[in-house]
């Protein structure tokens, strides 16, 4: 009976601190019995940093070899950089699109896969059967994710030849893809 009443008494103070906060009452302090919590906010959900006019970060990833590469190293000329990975269901519907993009425009622009997951035979079959034939580069020890802030896939970063980053965007098709190319990096 009194572990009833307690639930109960629980629940009804988070019933009414969610009523506070979704009917846009400002919850400065929840007490609970003789329990305090100040400033109690609602829980955020990560998003990726905002890289627009800062410079790439410099972070190694490999090759399918295991061969260490600074993101840096790959500065020199207008760059796409698609951060993508085989569990990823947007990643998986936006590697053709790259794919066909990149033929159309590698000649002017480098093309970079960089999968957050670790280098394996499996992971590059994954994106070569989607028509990718481009460079790829993984990231297993999430140094590039954690030095870009990234936490949401796939985010594509879109660099000038001198290393700024000018524009980054979440899933995109080839139409999108076209547009920021032309619009950003010719």
């Amino acid at each position: 009976m009194v572990l009833a009443g307690a639930v109960a008494l629980v629940m009804s103070a988070g019933a009414g601190w969610l009523w506070s906060v979704l009917d846009g009452g400002d919850v400065d302090s929840v007490s609970i019995g003789q329990v305090a919590v100040d400033d109690v906010q609602p829980p955020t959900i990560g998003t990726n940093a905002a890289l627009g006019g800062e410079d790439l970060p410099s972070a190694t990833v490999t090759d399918l070899e295991g061969t260490a590469i600074d993101t840096t190293s790959l500065l020199g000329t207008p760059l796409v950089i698609n951060v993508w990975g085989s569990t990823c269901g947007p990643c998986k519907r936006e590697l053709p699109d790259f794919a066909e993009v990149h033929q159309r425009f590698g000649d002017d622009i480098r093309f970079v896969g960089i999968s957050y997951l670790p280098a394996s035979e499996r992971e590059e079959a994954f994106a070569r059967d989607l028509g990718v034939a481009y460079e790829l580069f993984y990231d297993g020890n999430g140094a590039f994710i954690s030095a870009a802030g990234i936490s949401a896939f796939p985010i594509t970063l879109f660099v000038s030849a001198d290393g700024t980053v000018l524009e980054q965007s979440g899933a995109l098709d080839a139409a999108q893809l076209t547009a920021i190319i032309e619009e950003r990096l010719l």
